[in-house]
């Protein structure tokens, strides 16, 4: 998938803007204006500073090593990995198709670049095509469910701990259903996963997303409903994005402390989808980086970008030099 090809699947997958919930899992605007009290922050006292990892979608198309040079030049310890990426520029079906020779080749790859895995995400951009997760069709949502367990697999097989669940156009309504249906088709879901990401030692964390992108799940209080209904923290969880915040009521460091229990993954951009450095986020995240580190937050802070302009180089090194810019305004 080219850089604009992805961009027009993120304009066109979404649903519609409204977020007209029912039932048990209902959540909308006067819910959100009330979030849930702040969590208790993990101390910060064994706090080892931030992690960065860069997924790998925009170097689609350069050989596998290339793109963990790139990363690993430019500072990153990890790349989070779009599936669909290798599954088309290796001539093959989906994930399935990838040999255990294969998947120990990425992972020797990646070893001799000095990068983790942190895991997947854009899950069911295809190929393969035809999967959706809330469709009231349940051939296909199963098919979507087999899925989700192979790539679970694919994630483990390399060594990658987290598979996000963004994906808008696979579990955005269809077929007549509404929000709240959508929702709970989302929660059996990701219940009928949950054993087997625990037995591969995998967590599926649920992506909120803008309205512009879908109408399923777009504000971390949705996500924490759904977490919780699935009740299996330690296989299902979510994570934070800042290019998805644009429907929440507050800011991001407020959501960081609101939501630290949640966060299990950070994904970062500028506002607008381009790399770090093109924008205000040296000056607009400061105080989000400073709440990370006041919840103890360990994990990985990936770079996702949109816009697949300038050089792979120029995206990793210029995004990463804003990222050592805000680390530096950590107290």
């Amino acid at each position: 998938m080219s850089s604009l090809d992805r961009r027009t699947f993120l304009k066109t997958s979404g649903g519609l803007l409204g977020l007209a919930a029912t039932g048990s899992l209902a959540a909308g605007c006067a819910e959100a204006d009330a979030p849930p009290a702040a969590s208790p922050a993990s101390t910060a006292s064994g706090w080892s500073g931030f992690r960065y990892a860069m997924c790998n979608e925009c170097m689609q198309g350069r050989p596998w090593a290339e793109q963990c040079q790139v990363i690993s030049e430019a500072g990153y310890g990890a790349v989070e990995i779009a599936p669909f990426s290798l599954v088309v520029d290796y001539g093959k079906n989906s994930v399935r198709d990838f040999t255990a020779a294969d998947r120990a080749e990425f992972r020797r790859v990646m070893d001799d670049h000095g990068l983790a895995c942190v895991g997947l995400h854009w899950l069911f951009t295809p190929p393969p095509h035809g999967l959706h997760f809330t469709t009231p069709d349940e051939a296909v949502r199963r098919q979507a469910i087999d899925y989700l367990k192979a790539l679970i697999d694919f994630s483990a097989d390399l060594n990658g701990p987290y598979l996000i669940f963004g994906s808008p156009g696979q579990r955005s309504t269809t077929g007549g259903s509404t929000v709240g249906e959508a929702k709970r088709r989302l929660v059996d879901g990701l219940a009928a996963v949950a054993d087997h990401a625990a037995d591969r030692g995998v967590m599926v964390l649920l992506e909120h997303l803008s309205p512009d992108q879908t109408d399923v799940v777009n504000l971390l209080f949705e996500a924490r409903e759904i977490v919780d209904a699935v009740g299996r923290p330690e296989a299902i969880n979510a994570m934070f994005d800042y290019h998805n915040t644009t429907g929440e009521l507050h800011g991001f460091d407020r959501l960081i402390r609101d939501y630290a229990d949640y966060i299990k993954h950070v994904q970062i951009q500028e506002m607008d989808g381009r790399y770090l450095g093109t924008g205000n986020a040296i000056h607009d995240y400061a105080a989000s980086f400073q709440a990370l580190k006041d919840i103890g937050y360990d994990g990985w802070i990936s770079l996702e970008i949109f816009d697949f302009e300038p050089e792979d180089e120029v995206i990793a090194n210029e995004s990463m030099r804003v990222l050592k810019a805000l680390e530096a305004k950590v107290t």
